[in-house]
């Protein structure tokens, strides 16, 4: 072999090595394979049905965002989108089984923030979050917020601070379970006010505000679009919101780091495959849902709901859990919040 030809094609032989290597070590979630000439085209093959997880009961905010999805791609495809619920370890049994899933593009998650960024911290994982499932784009921003029942006499978070000192053993709140963001934001408010409240953990948030409906517990901090109605209705007693700043629908009412600094709560909704799920699916996908989530029936039904739609790119969805996991770890850490 010629030496000369040799000396001039290793470095580039090298160069091409070290920037293959980079791109496939710089981020785990955002893994795929490689394009390849009509996979997305190719995609959904016509009557082939695409499984959208959601790993939490029906009713919540994931099951409304992926139900909305999926309805509007069923329509647009020719291949059907169905929705199955699967709730259980703090939404980690439904995520599990779209990470084991095959990376064919016909396997979807509905996950929320908590799943990457809050369960890592609280205990250990069926799988890997960072290297198991490929981001595709984020859907929505749900702004939690937080009540009372109108039978306890506080109209402020000042007063329900206030009321907690005096009431030490007096106030439970609910959760979807141990470790949700539900528990993790009542948990970060007791914590910062030094106040106590105990938690009663649900399967799911739509028993737990059941029971705030009917006052067997007393708070709750949860995403706005499952209680907006009863707030409108005066069944349950808006106190804040939990997001870094207030709501457009509700103006007047503060935030809950107003009051008690540090103390935010907020959640997104976003969709993954498997990791090696082919980069051609990834990007028809995310396109398609962008579309979506740009329908006017479909920012008009999210709007009533308090819901923001919100479409990315698979590399912003990997960046923002990247920057979330680090920042709630701390706030876990900090403020001694266990699962159980």
């Amino acid at each position: 072999m010629n030496p000369t030809w040799m000396s001039a094609l290793c470095p580039t032989l090298l160069r091409s090595l070290v920037l293959a290597c980079v791109a496939a070590a710089s981020f785990g979630l955002a893994s795929a394979q490689s394009p390849s000439a009509g996979q997305a085209a190719a995609f959904p093959t016509p009557g082939k049905t695409i499984k959208f997880m959601v790993p939490i009961t029906p009713g919540g905010s994931n099951d409304v965002m992926a139900r909305i999805i999926a309805q509007k791609l069923t329509e647009m495809w020719s291949a059907p989108v169905v929705v199955e619920n699967r709730p259980g370890g703090n939404m980690n049994v439904g995520s599990d089984a779209v990470a084991k899933s095959p990376a064919d593009g016909y396997t979807w998650l509905l996950g929320a923030n908590n799943i990457f960024v809050f369960n890592p911290h609280l205990g250990k994982m069926p799988f890997d979050v960072f290297k198991d499932l490929t981001p595709v784009t984020q859907v929505a921003s749900v702004p939690f917020v937080l009540v009372v029942h109108p039978s306890l006499p506080v109209k402020t978070v000042a007063e329900l601070v206030e009321y907690a000192k005096k009431n030490p053993d007096a106030l439970n709140y609910g959760s979807s379970g141990n470790g949700a963001p539900q528990h993790l934001a009542a948990e970060l408010l007791s914590s910062a006010a030094g106040i106590k409240m105990a938690q009663v953990p649900y399967k799911g948030a739509v028993p737990a505000i059941t029971d705030l409906l009917a006052g067997r517990i007393q708070v709750f901090v949860g995403a706005i679009n499952s209680l907006l109605p009863h707030i409108k209705d005066g069944k349950l007693r808006l106190l804040a919101t939990a997001g870094p700043k207030r709501l457009g629908t509700f103006p007047d009412v503060p935030t809950i780091a107003e009051t008690v600094p540090g103390v935010v709560m907020d959640v997104w909704l976003g969709v993954f495959m498997p990791a090696g799920t082919p980069r051609p699916i990834i990007t028809k996908a995310q396109g398609d849902i962008a579309k979506v989530l740009q329908m006017p029936e479909v920012i008009s039904n999210l709007n009533a709901q308090g819901i923001e739609g919100v479409s990315s790119s698979s590399e912003t969805l990997s960046g923002m859990i990247r920057d979330d996991y680090a920042r709630w770890g701390k706030i876990i850490r900090d403020a001694n919040i266990k699962a159980d």
